[in-house]
């Protein structure tokens, strides 16, 4: 009986350990399935870590990569829908920042040394000068981009004073007269304010310029005052723009060939390039005929490598009718030209007086020429007791004079005129019947009496046209 027990016992424990090690290579194999070996060294450590897994953790871990699986596809889903929305904004973001388009308008007749020229005009939507994209690195109003970089710069700074009538009056003689067939323009305003007012002047008179070109480029010739080809230029000497967004240009493929070449039109306020007021701390009230002198520093800086030659202008008080550089244009880069300011006190006076209003120059001359001028506006300030004496053409007048300082430390050229600037009130009389007269200067002072009759003459001078009257001015 004790053997038998023994043989009993002894074959039930073979059967349950054959038993165990079968249920035991199941499950790892079941297991094997889930987490592959990665390679042959960890094989032993594999075999005894799986040896101890149950079929609870069996489930655990299908629970766990099923999770794992899902939060992956949802993130992968994710990703892809913010990369989508990236690049659509990016896309409509490029979409909407493209320049207006050119128009081209090809005439019908023209000239015989005149090879097939292109019209070509910078058009803007109507309805706002709001519309307008910046001039200059984010500052600025551009009106109007010219078809090309020119060598010159006319700086206009419109007085607060300055009325709307006086200002078109300005701007449609620059335009019919050729001072805007070979330099840019610029004016200065005192605020924003400003700047918007007399913004939509400066639009009708760009679309009028615009119409003027285009009627006598097409009818070749006409009774006008207007002298249209002045501003056909060769393509292949054109270089873009420096004012506004640069954009794609075929002048390079224009050979020989003759385009409409006109400069551009722009505008700053002093906000924008002196926002701190600089003479603020030294004077009571600073008009822009004090405060220009703060801006063109930043202007002309940034500038300084575009332009040759730099006129400052007082509009209220000046007209333009010729190309102004010409006595410029052969000198020096530091070679600055001014005017005698006309003496109107009875009292004869041993200092000779500059005129403010206009001043000519290089760009090198006359930047250096207003740096000085601001630092003596604010020693001047700080050493009188009345803050609002201060008078630019005083302070330029002494700074001319001073010579030994230029030579020794700014290295300016100045080249005074001996005679002044004509005002216009002894150019034409009561009894005059035209505008010959004045259309005889390069510059003239509208002075402060006889101004109503200018404006008549220079307009009926300018209406005399059939075509202008027609078609192109609503005020003939």
């Amino acid at each position: 009986m004790g053997l038998l027990s023994m043989a009993k016992a002894k074959a039930s424990t073979i059967t349950t350990t054959n038993t165990t090690n079968s249920n035991y290579h199941s499950t790892m194999g079941f297991l094997l399935v889930f987490f592959p070996q990665e390679n042959n060294t960890n094989t032993n450590n594999n075999h005894t870590k799986l040896s101890f897994t149950s079929p609870n953790t069996k489930s655990h871990t299908l629970k766990t990569t099923n999770s794992n699986n899902i939060i992956l596809s949802k993130t992968q889903f994710t990703i892809s829908i913010c990369a989508l929305l990236i690049f659509f904004t990016f896309l409509i973001f490029t979409l909407s920042t493209f320049e207006p388009t050119i128009s081209n308008i090809t005439p019908t007749h023209h000239h015989s040394f005149i090879h097939k020229p292109t019209t070509k005009f910078f058009t803007k939507s109507k309805k706002t000068h709001n519309l307008f994209s910046h001039a200059l690195q984010r500052m600025g109003t551009l009106y109007r981009r010219g078809t090309c970089s020119m060598n010159n710069v006319v700086i206009c700074h419109v007085a607060e004073e300055t009325s709307e009538r006086d200002f078109r009056l300005f701007l449609r003689l620059i335009h019919r007269f050729g001072v805007t067939a070979l330099n840019d323009v610029v004016f200065l305003f005192s605020s924003p304010t400003t700047s918007v007012s007399f913004g939509r002047v400066i639009h009708d008179e760009n679309n009028s310029f615009s119409s003027l070109v285009s009627r006598h480029t097409e009818l070749a010739r006409s009774e006008s005052s207007f002298n249209f080809t002045r501003f056909f230029s060769n393509k292949s000497e054109m270089v873009e723009p420096v004012w506004g967004k640069r954009i794609r240009s075929d002048f390079s493929d224009g050979g020989g060939e003759l385009v409409v070449s006109y400069g551009s039109v722009v505008s700053f306020d002093a906000t924008e390039l002196d926002p701190e007021n600089s003479l603020g701390g030294f004077l009571e009230r600073v008009p822009l005929s004090l405060r220009r002198w703060a801006c063109y520093p930043m202007l002309l800086g940034r500038v300084r490598r575009n332009f040759k030659h730099v006129m400052l202008v007082d509009v209220k008080n000046t007209l333009i009718l010729k190309d102004p550089f010409g006595r410029v244009r052969n000198r020096s880069p530091e070679s600055v030209f001014l005017f005698n300011k006309k003496n109107s006190d009875k009292t004869r006076s041993t200092q000779r007086r500059v005129n403010s209003g206009v001043i000519i120059g290089g760009a090198r001359g006359v930047r250096r020429l207003c740096n000085a001028v601001l630092v003596e506006i604010v020693r001047a300030a700080m050493q009188q007791h009345k803050k609002n004496s201060v008078s630019d053409s005083v302070i330029l007048s002494q700074l001319v004079g001073n010579q030994f300082m230029w030579k020794s430390n700014n290295n300016v050229n100045f080249v005074t005129a001996t005679e002044s600037i004509p005002e216009a009130s002894s150019l034409v009389g009561h009894n005059s019947g035209t505008a010959t007269s004045l259309l005889n200067h390069a510059i003239i002072q509208r002075g402060s009496s006889n101004c109503e009759i200018i404006s008549y003459f220079i307009n009926k001078e300018i209406c005399s046209s059939v075509i202008d009257s027609s078609s192109v001015y609503k005020d003939c």
